[in-house]
């Protein structure tokens, strides 16, 4: 008997095969379908989710969605992109909204109206927006449940069709009442339990020894959770004897990294893997490189063409030989490698050398479906200790994707129009009611230097916003004593800006220099910029394992800024973020005492000329800045 589901259909959405995880996390089992499936899919399906997506329901060209399935008999549920669907299914309106959302907002439900939906959830909800659509006139029939300061159709109903609507996104964790709304909805649609983590292991290691056949498999190890748990999924599922890790130090590795990935490896028991000393190599690679997208091209081939060296040197036969990766669905999503989204960064893994052997056959990927916190739950049911599975991720570029780079001659008209641009809408902002205890004023910039962002599943490339509050007098700077004032801030800036997509407090500037003093400098991805990044990196790194925050938040990424008095110095960012399943991810603001101490420590290098903290949210800003 075929196992009852719920169908998500895929409009692009950065969040679809989340929403999935979700229902599959609460014990429904659930499937990702394409939205102009044939209606044979829904065979045995109890409800349907409509995803978000990049597009605008207005664009040339739209995700194709077969109408026919709004006449089916199932209950319906829209999100955001998805939402739209469902109102122009029934004659409604949408369009631009006056105010885009990105980020936090207060939904308040209508008292008059009783929805299913929303059971047993208080009037007032914390929900998570990322739009600048809106439903301008509702469907035929459809009641407002809930609205937003600026959205008053935030959510809706119309329970005579099953159909149920939200301009929000209820997948992500910083919509607390989420899983209350999607348990809810599988209620309504009659769905029963009948999916847990036993089945998802057993069926990951069936499909590895499906996918591998008689083959042994080559894996790449980073030393990140996603390689580590893919190497034990592989040797579990084949054994040490078909399993080969290669651990490549590509110069981009944090203070020590190789040999701590090293001895935590064999302290596991793990034997087959060999480690290998390609620094020069990369470095050779991205020598002069500035564009980010090209860097991770780069490096991605790089680590191909480094692979085919090993095989080689090992006289490993290629026939007889897959090569494996610890890919995320988060890489697939933000690489464009659905068929409705849009790309946001190009992942290494994802780089046309690596495509070229997926489409042989030759790549074999066992996690790809999964996300963060559900691999970290898979390596714990495989015995991983937690020093292995609780790890920081630490992507296959390293540090090379933490070291943004300039040739000192790129800067063109158009990039001055807009930093000008990004000024005067940052100056407009009104900002003074959140820092009104403030003893000196609000010093607002802007950093001529841009980051790559996310908002509405568009990938954005715009410039951070600098705030510099209370001058303490020693040359370093605090935050207001309220953090949520920072959070306030941020969000207001990246809502309200056209140019800017972050936001960044000043913690320290070299007192011997002025603001003017700082200037995009020329510089590239060296060794020398990498030592001093490792540097500052280990200074964080240490404090936060020493103070026990380490286990506290999710990430924390050091950014190194071609932004200083000369070209041997640089300007750092900390980026601490905390988050559950990638896709979003808020700031983590640390104590004051150990921000302090990491501050004081950092600023007597003497390379540093000013630190700065990315108080931004995901979206619209993503982890990293390239």
């Amino acid at each position: 008997m075929e196992r009852s589901k719920i169908v998500v259909l895929d409009f692009g959405s950065q969040y679809a095969h989340l929403i999935a995880k979700r229902f599959r996390m609460l014990g429904y089992y659930s499937e990702i379908a394409l939205p102009s499936t044939d209606l044979e899919v829904f065979e045995n399906c109890k409800g349907i989710v409509f995803s978000g997506g990049p597009s605008s329901v207005y664009d040339e060209k739209v995700p194709e969605f077969n109408s026919d399935i709004l006449k089916l008999d199932i209950p319906i549920l829209g999100l955001c992109y998805g939402h739209y669907i469902v109102h122009l299914g029934y004659n409604g309106k949408v369009g631009k909204a006056d105010v885009g959302e990105f980020g936090f907002a207060q939904l308040k439900l209508n008292e008059n109206v009783k929805s299913p939906l929303f059971e047993d959830l208080k009037c007032e909800q914390q929900v998570w927006m990322s739009h600048q659509d809106g439903v301008l006139q509702p469907g035929d029939g459809f009641e407002v449940v809930g609205s937003t300061k600026d959205c008053p159709f935030a959510a809706t109903q119309n329970l005579a069709k099953k159909r149920f609507s939200l301009q929000f996104h209820c997948e992500v964790k910083d919509t607390p009442c989420g899983n209350q709304l999607f348990e809810n909805f599988a209620k309504y649609c009659g769905m029963e339990k009948n999916w847990d983590q036993d089945t998802v292991l057993q069926i990951i290691l069936n499909q590895i020894k499906t996918d591998a056949g008689d083959k042994n498999v080559l894996l790449f190890l980073s030393g990140g959770v996603d390689s580590t748990i893919t190497f034990a999924l592989l040797n579990k599922a084949l054994g040490q004897d078909r399993v080969l890790g290669l651990h490549i130090d590509n110069g981009f590795m944090r203070k020590n990294e190789s040999a701590n990935v090293k001895e935590a490896y064999h302290k596991f028991g793990f034997d087959n893997f060999i480690v290998e000393d390609a620094s020069e190599s990369f470095l050779k690679a991205i020598a002069g490189l500035t564009d980010p997208q090209k860097k991770r091209m780069a490096v991605g081939e790089n680590f191909i063409t480094v692979r085919n060296e090993v095989v080689a040197a090992q006289h490993l036969d290629e026939s007889k030989w897959l090569l494996a990766q610890g890919t995320l669905y988060p890489d697939i999503i933000e690489s464009g490698g659905t068929k409705n989204s849009n790309t946001i960064k190009t992942h290494h893994n994802r780089v046309q050398g690596i495509q070229d052997l997926i489409s042989k056959g030759l790549i074999i990927e066992p996690i790809r479906d999964l996300y963060k916190d559900e691999v970290r739950a898979i390596g714990k049911k495989l015995g991983l200790s937690d020093e292995l599975v609780m790890r920081h991720p630490f992507p296959g570029p390293g540090l090379s994707i933490n070291v943004l780079c300039n040739d000192g001659k790129s800067w063109t008209e158009k990039d001055q129009k807009e930093f000008d641009a990004a000024k005067d809408e940052l100056n407009r902002i009104e900002l003074n009611m959140f820092c009104e205890n403030c003893t000196s004023s609000l010093v607002r910039d802007v950093l001529p230097v841009r980051s790559v962002g996310v908002q509405g599943d568009f990938r954005t490339y715009r410039f951070p916003a600098l705030l510099t509050f209370k001058d303490e007098g020693d040359g370093f700077y605090h935050f207001p004593k309220k953090h949520e004032k920072i959070e306030q801030c941020s969000s207001t800036i990246t809502n309200a800006a056209k140019f800017i997509n972050r936001t960044c407090i000043k913690l320290y500037q070299n007192p011997k220099f002025k603001n003017e003093d700082l200037k995009l400098q020329e510089g590239y991805c060296d060794r020398r910029r990498l030592d001093q990044l490792r540097e500052v990196d280990n200074i964080v790194l240490t404090n936060l394992h020493n103070s026990g925050w380490y286990d506290k938040i999710f990430q924390h990424l050091t950014i190194d800024l071609p932004f200083a008095s000369c070209a041997d110095h640089a300007t750092f960012v900390l980026r601490p973020v905390c988050s559950e399943d990638v896709m979003t991810a808020r700031f983590a603001m640390l104590p004051a005492d150990l921000l302090s101490k990491i501050v004081h420590e950092i600023a007597a290098l003497d390379f540093v000329d000013a630190l700065y903290f990315d108080a931004t949210n995901k979206p619209p800003a993503t982890f990293g800045w390239e």
